[in-house]
């Protein structure tokens, strides 16, 4: 089911009276969720993304815009019509029934032609089960259950009535690390078997990236970048998604363009044809850093970091805008010994961004936007 969003609003009143005025949660959003995709919606706490999420399912209603589901225009619909599945991030189980009567709780509403009899009810419980591996835990109650188990339940009750559409909403943030990572595999098998059109919200970009048909990154209710996850990556639009994906961050410089050369302090460290001179902020990847005898950027060395296949130097600069920057470089490139350390820059991992706007400045000269 493709989902379609235009000029999708959400104002709500300042609940300070002392300074008035509207909180603007969500911001013009516009775009187009494809069909039988897992779009990953991410941003720090407080941009919108559960509130785009409630207003999709039909728990808020829009302030301007419309919503779509194919073709059908869904805005005014309420949630129990819209054919959603909700998973929330405290899963909101019942905690008096069992795995099974929670499963086939949403069937027990169906009215009419829908109705079911127990036995098909039991039967899509038991199904829906299966697919997130929870059906020998039937007739256990939430208690009895272990964090990701409860997850696995609350996913099998949105799926059981086959929704058109699935919404996860920060759903393994209760998790421990290791279930983290076992339950959002899970979650990418069970969407790849199933095809429904899927959004998982999430502030956690890592999560995001790795599971992902595309993301949609979002800033104080504002889109700010769509598309797949390493091209968002590799190719930020400006300086908030460059610095909001990457683990270990993006390194911000404050930069000069002088002749067509980019200057991190006194030292000329990447050319840069067709741009013109100007300040700049200058992002340079962690994995943009190259070990070389005669590279011209040449930061006070820290320590080494020894992590197994790849190494990280952690270094200072007075133009760097954090205290730190970290180079990941390959273990055998660097020695442990060092007391200087000399980099050459990878022109694909260096991104120079506006000084007044943060919007990414591309060969030429041109500003994103």
């Amino acid at each position: 089911m493709k989902i379609v969003l235009q000029h999708l609003t959400k104002i709500y009143p300042n609940r300070n009276k002392k300074v008035g005025g509207e909180v603007v949660a969500v911001n013009d959003f516009d775009f187009e969720i494809p069909d039988g995709k897992l779009i990953g919606l991410l941003g720090p706490s407080g941009c919108g993304k559960s509130t785009t999420l409630n207003m999709i399912c039909g728990l808020e209603k829009p302030t301007r815009g419309r919503i779509f589901f194919g073709d059908d225009d869904v805005t005014e619909l309420p949630p129990e019509n819209r054919g959603v599945g909700m998973v929330f991030q405290s899963y909101a189980l019942y905690p008096h029934l069992t795995v099974r009567q929670n499963i086939t709780f949403p069937l027990e509403n169906l009215k009419g032609a829908e109705k079911l009899t127990k036995a098909q009810m039991n039967e899509k419980a038991l199904e829906a089960a299966r697919l997130v591996q929870i059906d020998q835990l039937m007739d256990r109650r939430p208690s009895e259950l272990s964090g990701g188990q409860q997850q696995r339940v609350a996913i099998a009750r949105a799926l059981v009535n086959r929704p058109r559409v699935l919404l996860l909403d920060e759903p393994l943030s209760n998790l421990d690390a290791r279930l983290r990572l076992q339950t959002r595999e899970e979650i990418r098998r069970i969407q790849t078997e199933t095809g429904i059109t899927t959004i998982f919200v999430t502030h956690d970009q890592e999560e995001a990236m790795s599971i992902s048909d595309q993301i949609v990154v979002m800033s104080a209710g504002v889109l700010q970048q769509m598309g797949p996850p390493q091209e968002v990556y590799d190719d930020p639009v400006n300086l908030f998604t460059a610095r909001f994906l990457g683990t270990p961050a993006i390194n911000v410089f404050q930069g000069t363009v002088r002749n067509e050369q980019l200057y991190i302090g006194e030292a000329a460290v990447l050319a840069v044809p067709g741009t013109a001179d100007q300040e700049v902020f200058a992002g340079i990847r962690p994995e943009g850093f190259v070990i070389s005898d005669d590279g011209p950027f040449v930061p006070e060395l820290i320590r080494v970091e020894v992590m197994g296949r790849d190494t990280s130097v952690v270094c200072s600069h007075p133009a760097c805008t954090t205290q730190t920057i970290r180079a990941i470089v390959p273990s055998d490139s660097v020695s442990h010994d060092a007391e200087i350390i000399r980099f050459a820059l990878k022109p694909a991992k260096v991104h120079l961004f506006a000084k007044d706007t943060g919007l990414r400045i591309r060969t030429g000269g041109k500003q994103d936007g």
